[in-house]
């Protein structure tokens, strides 16, 4: 089993290719949302184009399950050939029950508290750019970064990262040299 995990592609085409190379073999992807737009202060980094992401999107052999994001416009919605679920999305795969928010109007005690209400095995969300991989009380919280407009950063040097999870694990990837940056 495995599910890859993606956030904040901001209509990045190059950076989502990339994901895939990670995901390969994958039984499903989740992405916390901001699939396609970027918000202005944030501008358009290289590989930025809607069109081609769309096409990858809708072209996928592989299962996605999405989250709408704070940049998620319906009018771009409308260019995809799958939901995209709002505020939350929920999936199942192998047993591995999934709760996804984008995560800009939520806190971390909401996380834990749907989590755990819905008797999730992760809370994927996504927002800050920044990875992070956490185990409260057999709930994982995580968050895969961006592989497009990266804010995690090893010596002032922006990683792009995603997430990976598999029956005995769950990493948060770069995706330039699929190295682990954290593991649970």
């Amino acid at each position: 089993m495995k599910i890859g995990v993606i956030s904040d592609t901001h209509g990045n085409a190059q950076a989502f290719r990339k994901a895939l190379e990670l995901f390969e073999g994958a039984d499903m992807i989740v992405h916390a949302g901001d699939v396609l737009y970027h918000p202005p202060r944030l501008g358009w980094e290289e590989g930025y184009d809607i069109p081609a992401l769309v096409d990858i999107l809708n072209g996928l052999d592989i299962p996605i399950v999405i989250a709408q994001g704070n940049c998620d416009a319906q009018v771009y919605e409308e260019l995809l050939n799958m939901p995209v679920q709002a505020p939350y999305a929920h999936a199942c795969c192998n047993g591995i029950n999934i709760v996804v928010n984008h995560g800009h109007t939520i806190n971390r005690f909401i996380m834990l508290d749907m989590g755990k209400r819905y008797k999730a095995n992760y809370f994927i969300s996504g927002h800050t750019h920044i990875p992070m991989l956490e185990r409260v009380d057999g709930l994982v919280l995580m968050n895969p970064g961006s592989p497009s407009i990266p804010k995690y950063t090893v010596d002032g040097k922006p990683i792009p990262s995603v997430g990976l999870i598999t029956e005995s694990c769950a990493k948060i990837l770069n995706i330039n040299n699929g190295s682990t940056i954290l593991e649970i």
